[in-house]
C-alpha cells in the first residue's frame, strides 16, 4: 500500500466534510499531498461501518448559497486509503505513526479530549483519552529516531495546538528530560481554527455540509501545510478571525435565540425562517451596524467586519440547512456570557465608548437572572 503521510484521529462527517475533502481535491488537482490513514481512536464498535466505508470513495453534498445562487453539487472524496483503530489494530497504528506520518490531523471532540483515570498508566490502553494516546505514540517514534513530526488538532478548542502540546507535557512529567525536550521543541504544535456547518451524515459515510468552509492555521517557523486550497489560509494570529466568529456569526446566533426565548417562539423554528422575516432581519442588523461594528472599526477590522456580516447572513440564510433555534438557545445564560457580555468587554477594550443598548439589556436581563 502507498505510504500516507497524513494520519487522522477521528471519523466525524465534520473531518469527511472538510479537511478529507480539501486533501482529496488537492491530490485530483495534482499536489504531492496525502493519501490520510484514518485512525477511530474511540473504540466504538456502532462507528465500524462507517469506518470501513471511508476506504476509497465516499460524497460530500454541498448545499447552500453562494453569492445568492442556490448550490446543490456531490463531490466524490477519495483522499483516505486506509482505516485503523486504536482499539484493534495499535500496532498497525504505532507503525504507521513511526514510519509513514508527517502531518497528525485530529478531531476527537471533548470525549476524545477529556483527561481518563487510565492516561498515566505506562502502556498503551484503549481507555486512555486521544491526548494519552498521542503521547505514547510520540514516545515511540522519538526511541525509533524518526524524524520530528507536525501535530495539528482541529477541535474546537482556543489556541488547540498549544492546549494539546500542554497536555501531552502533563502527561509526561515522569519520562526522560530528553523526550520532553523533544515534545517542547522538535515536534510542531500548530493552533488552528476550523468552520464549516456539516448538518447531516450520510450512510455509511459521507455527509451534508453548506458550501462557506475555513481552516485558518496559524502561522510559525518549520510550518508546512496539509494542502493548498482555497479554503486553507495561514495567518500571522487566528485572534482576528476568532474574534469575528464569536462577535458576528455566534453572537448574531444569540440575539436571535434570546429574540425567540422572550416571544416563547416554536419549537421548530429555523434561523433561515427568522432570515425570511424581516423584521427580525432588520433587527439584527441593526445591532450588529450598530452596536458591534464600533468596536471593529475601532480595531481597525472593518472591511473584515463588513465582509464577514454579509458571509454570515447569507449562511443563516441557507434554504437547504434546517437549524433550530432551540438548538442555539440550550444554555442561553452562558453563551451570552460568553459571546455577548465578552463583547461588550472586548469593545471597551478598543476604546469603542458607543452605546450598545440591545446588547446591554440582553446582558443585564440574563446574567442578572442567573
Amino acid at each position: 500500500m502507498q505510504p500516507t503521510p497524513i494520519l487522522q484521529f477521528g471519523t466525524s462527517r465534520f473531518l469527511q466534510a472538510h479537511a478529507d475533502l480539501f486533501l482529496s481535491e488537492a491530490m485530483k488537482a495534482g499536489q504531492k499531498v496525502g493519501p490520510i490513514t484514518v485512525v477511530q481512536s474511540s473504540g466504538d464498535p456502532a462507528r465500524a461501518k462507517r469506518l470501513g466505508a471511508l476506504a476509497g470513495s465516499f460524497p460530500v453534498r454541498i448545499e447552500g448559497l453562494v453569492d445568492g445562487a442556490r448550490i446543490q453539487e456531490t463531490i466524490a472524496v477519495t483522499s483516505i486509503s486506509r482505516t485503523l483503530s486504536t482499539a484493534l489494530d495499535w500496532d498497525e497504528v504505532v507503525r504507521v505513526f513511526v514510519e509513514e506520518a508527517e502531518i497528525i490531523l485530529s478531531n476527537t471532540g471533548d470525549a476524545g479530549f477529556a483527561p481518563q483515570a487510565s492516561d498515566a498508566g505506562p502502556k498503551f490502553e484503549q481507555s486512555m483519552s486521544y491526548p494519552a494516546k498521542l503521547k505514547h505514540l510520540l514516545h515511540l517514534r522519538f526511541s525509533a529516531g524518526a524524524s520530528p513530526i507536525q501535530i495539528m488538532p482541529m477541535e474546537l478548542i482556543a489556541d488547540n495546538g498549544n492546549a494539546l502540546k500542554a497536555r501531552v507535557l502533563e502527561l509526561s512529567t515522569e519520562d526522560a528530560s530528553e523526550f520532553r525536550t523533544y515534545l517542547e521543541q522538535d515536534v510542531i504544535w500548530v493552533n488552528s481554527l476550523v468552520d464549516r456547518i456539516v448538518s447531516q451524515p450520510l450512510e455509511p459515510a459521507g455527509a451534508v455540509a453548506e458550501p462557506y468552509a475555513l481552516w485558518a492555521i496559524e502561522d510559525q517557523p518549520g510550518l508546512t501545510l496539509p494542502c493548498v486550497h482555497p479554503s486553507v489560509t495561514v495567518v500571522p494570529t487566528l485572534a482576528e478571525i476568532e474574534t469575528l466568529k464569536l462577535f458576528v456569526l455566534n453572537l448574531g446566533h444569540t440575539v436571535l435565540a434570546d429574540r425567540w426565548l422572550r416571544r416563547q417562539g416554536a419549537l421548530d423554528a429555523l434561523v433561515r425562517e427568522a432570515m425570511e422575516d424581516a423584521d427580525e432581519v432588520t433587527h439584527l442588523r441593526q445591532v450588529l451596524q450598530a452596536e458591534v461594528r464600533p468596536a471593529f472599526v475601532h480595531a481597525g477590522q472593518a472591511d473584515a467586519f463588513d465582509t464577514y456580516v454579509d458571509t454570515t447572513f447569507e449562511r443563516f440564510s441557507n434554504p437547504f440547512l434546517d437549524h433550530k433555534i432551540a438548538d442555539i438557545a440550550q444554555n442561553h445564560s452562558q453563551k451570552v456570557a460568553r459571546r455577548i457580555e465578552a463583547m461588550l468587554l472586548w469593545a471597551t477594550q478598543q476604546r469603542d465608548t458607543s452605546p450598545k443598548p440591545v446588547l446591554a439589556e440582553i446582558v443585564a436581563r440574563n446574567l442578572e437572572a442567573a
